[in-house]
This record gives structure tokens, C-alpha cells and sequence, in this order.
């Protein structure tokens, strides 16, 4: 298994239960195949650019340890989701 970490940035318009859910919900995918860390939740920070108009997001930091694969089909999950406004997943071994 590798260490990883993903950081999504959510619509800061949802309330705080789907916020919640949500973190619940890629932690529930990262545990199908791999362990979840301890989410690290920045809140509401200013984006560098809007996205969709909006000009702020709801940053989640979340490490996990997986297989090569599991990024994969993390990614595909966030892509498709409407509540992930941008989302990156990186390898933090050396």
C-alpha cells in the first residue's frame, strides 16, 4: 500500500450535513480498498479564480493509504460528483 492524499474544495453552499456527508461518503470509497487518515478541514477559503461564479470553497484535506488503483477510481468518483467544485490527488511518498 502507498500514502496519498487527497484535497477537494466543496460548494460553500451546501449546509453543514452534506458537507459531512460528503467527507463521509470519499472516506466510504477510500475504505472499500484502502484505510482513510483523519480528515483535515480548512473550511471556507477564498479560490484563486472563480469557479461556477463562486468565489469561495470549502477546502478538505484527507490522507489515505491504497493501491495504485484506488486513486484512480477516487478521481472518477469526484469527477462526477456536482458538489466537488476541484479536487487533486497526490502520491506523498518520495
Amino acid at each position: 500500500m502507498r500514502d496519498y492524499e487527497v484535497l477537494f474544495v466543496l460548494d460553500p453552499t451546501l449546509d453543514d450535513e452534506k458537507k459531512n456527508g460528503l467527507i463521509e461518503t470519499v472516506k466510504g470509497i477510500i475504505n472499500a480498498d484502502g484505510e482513510a487518515g483523519e480528515a483535515d478541514v480548512w473550511g471556507n477559503r477564498k479560490l484563486a479564480y472563480e469557479i461556477d461564479k463562486k468565489k469561495e470553497g470549502y477546502y478538505v484535506v484527507l490522507p489515505f493509504k491504497a493501491n495504485p488503483e484506488l486513486p484512480k477510481e477516487l478521481s472518477r468518483r469526484l469527477r462526477i460528483s456536482d458538489s466537488v467544485m476541484r479536487f487533486i490527488v497526490t502520491s506523498t511518498e518520495e
